[in-house]
């Protein structure tokens, strides 16, 4: 069977054959050159499959990238006189095919003679993932039960979600589909905080989301699902990318805005004649291109314009959109229908933005009331909350999370860093009675507190103990919300002879589209699709992984959905009778069984 695809010269295929074969050197390849706009997830990985997988020389390849370091929206550093600070994380589960496939053959960071796989791994073998609470009420206490607590009737709503089709979808909103009791759940509590979804989010999305990982939903309410890296995952995932591109002779050129690329566009073809670009400086530094000139275009960023604070300065909200990757996406979709609508994405910065905040304790007194919530010690270098906290009564819908310790090279042995969010920065706050937008690095912190469960009478003398840097994100959602048809361009556009578009905000090839954005493994997706295709690698790319289509999976993910209770299924007893006499002595009736069905 021929997996459907949007572009012949793509092929999807699954299981093992493909993906251990080692490509054969594309025809022409030493003729082309590769330019990369932007250095994320997707661009790093389109330069190394040019180099593993179509045999590029890495001398042929150059980034051009605006800020002064490579990793995109995946970042952690430190700032200089601040401390510790990272965007987000991104949370990573068993079937990222592509990524996977990539990272089992680069060496990792930590240790070289593993590759970047292997080390997770064994970082996730040794040490599993789960949580010991997942959302809290009443500064501290424990809400969660570990069961998503829908019943019948609300499980059976998100099943028939699960099956509308995507075209009824476009442009409507979730809270246009679900009714108020479902929004009002454990179930919805679990969904938006880990996900970072909001009711006036893509319905859409939403569906493609639970389809995707239907094979994870009995993990979600102790996130047993997910697995992280042993260390921040800008050193564990970004930096093995640049090392082996650097090692094989790309060039990565930082301080450079792209502004245009200009096409040549027929009824047959669309070739890109030039890059137009400036330095630093404002010099122009343009490149024109020929048909063997590859240039693969990192289309809007969920990070643009974010603004950082610090403890005593509020993170600055940077709504104008007419800058970076949303200006250079909009000059190219001025020239054809078929690049997109960026508008979509980034015209309504109050249901895109929301705001995290990096808080680094630095003894032992805050590490002690965390360790009351998640019953284990936040230093020895194993799970520590096994992903986010929620506070379900938090007025910005605070969460937070802390990573195995330490989780930067060199960071202090006392010192436990924490990452802070809020879905809703512009309503004041429980302890401080300010907008998180408005709050300091040290007024999130004292926020934090005391949704922690720290008496009121010691959080100002704790808060001292800590620093924090906010970061306002104006974007950071703008991947997940509502769209149609046509709003994302496809990783190559018809007709697409020299250029591809990556990362969040470009349609992948395959048909229907199943892969879910807000994850690196979709950048990884676009990346593998648009090398494969602009070269002509003779291998596949794997398709989304398929549990969707599995019988066992969404047996399984029903009966999750009501915490292992079997289904009340409402059949006359006749019509009952008559079934379980067809079923009996049949696969069907042992599948039923295993399941909890019958």
């Amino acid at each position: 069977m021929e997996l459907k695809t949007h572009d012949p010269r793509l092929t999807l295929t699954n299981g093992s054959y493909h993906a251990l074969v080692q490509a054969r050197k594309p025809k022409g390849i030493e003729d082309k050159k590769a330019y990369l706009i932007g250095t994320g997830i997707g661009a790093l990985a389109a330069g190394c499959f040019l180099i593993r997988d179509a045999h590029m020389e890495g001398s042929k390849i150059t980034f051009l990238e605006q800020l002064d370091l490579p990793g995109g929206s995946l970042d952690g550093a430190v700032r200089q006189n601040a401390g510790y600070v990272a965007r987000g994380g991104r949370e990573m589960g068993h079937h990222f095919e592509v990524l996977w496939d990539l990272f089992s053959s680069l060496p990792s960071t930590e240790d070289p003679s593993m590759s970047v796989l292997d080390h997770f791994f064994y970082t996730n073998y040794d040490d599993p993932n789960y949580s010991n609470c997942r959302v809290t009420k009443n500064q501290g206490e424990r809400y969660d039960n570990g069961k998503f607590n829908l019943g019948m009737d609300l499980a059976k709503e998100l099943a028939t979600f699960t099956n509308m089709s995507d075209e009824s979808l476009e442009d409507k909103t979730i809270e246009d589909i679900f009714s108020d009791e479902l929004l009002d759940s454990d179930f919805w509590i679990y969904w938006r905080t880990m996900f970072a979804f909001e009711n006036w989010h893509s319905a859409l999305e939403m569906k493609l989301y639970m389809n995707r990982f239907i094979h994870h939903v009995d993990g979600l309410p102790d996130l047993s699902a997910l697995q992280f890296s042993r260390h921040d995952q800008y050193t564990s995932f970004v930096l093995p990318m640049v090392k082996y591109l650097q090692d094989n002779g790309a060039t990565f050129q930082y301080g450079v805005t792209v502004d245009n690329v200009d096409f040549d566009i027929t009824d047959h073809k669309k070739v890109a004649t030039k890059i137009v670009a400036r330095d630093s400086a404002g010099s122009d530094i343009s490149v024109d291109l020929s048909e063997d000139d590859m240039v693969f275009i990192t289309n809007g960023s969920m990070t643009e314009a974010s603004g950082y604070g610090d403890d005593q300065t509020p993170a600055p909200f940077l709504k104008e959109s007419d800058t970076g990757c949303w200006k250079l996406w909009r000059n190219i979709a001025a020239q054809s229908d078929e690049f997109g609508r960026p508008e979509k994405f980034c015209g309504d910065t109050e249901k895109s933005n929301w705001e995290s905040c990096t808080v680094t304790c630095h003894d032992e007194r805050v590490p002690e009331y965390i360790e009351k919530i998640t019953q284990r010690s936040p230093y020895g270098g194993k799970t520590v909350t096994g992903g986010i906290v929620s506070a379900v009564d938090s007025s910005w819908l605070m969460s937070w999370t802390i990573n195995r310790q330490e989780q930067y090279i060199g960071q202090p042995e006392k010192d436990v860093v924490v990452w802070v969010y809020g879905l809703f920065s512009d309503v004041p706050g429980d302890y401080i009675k300010k907008p998180m937008r408005d709050c300091t690095g040290k007024e999130i912190t004292k926020e934090w507190l005391y949704h922690l469960g720290v008496p009121v009478a010691e959080i100002e003398e704790l808060a001292e103990s800590c620093t924090a840097i906010p970061v306002m994100m104006p974007y950071i959602t703008s991947q997940f919300m509502p769209r149609e048809a046509g709003d994302r361009p496809y990783v190559v556009p018809k007709n697409g002879v020299n250029f591809a578009f990556l990362g969040q905000f470009a349609e992948t090839l395959d048909d229907p589209g199943r892969d879910t954005v807000f994850t690196i493994e979709y950048s990884g997706r676009t990346a593998m699709e648009a090398v494969y295709v602009l070269t002509g690698v003779e291998k596949g790319v794997p398709e989304v992984y398929g549990s969707r289509y599995d019988i066992r999976y969404l047996l399984y993910a029903a009966v999750s959905l009501l915490d292992g209770e079997q289904p009340d299924i409402h059949i006359p007893p006749l019509v009952k009778r008559k079934i379980m006499k067809k079923l009996k002595d049949t696969d069907v009736e042992e599948l039923l069984k295993l399941y909890n069905i019958l």
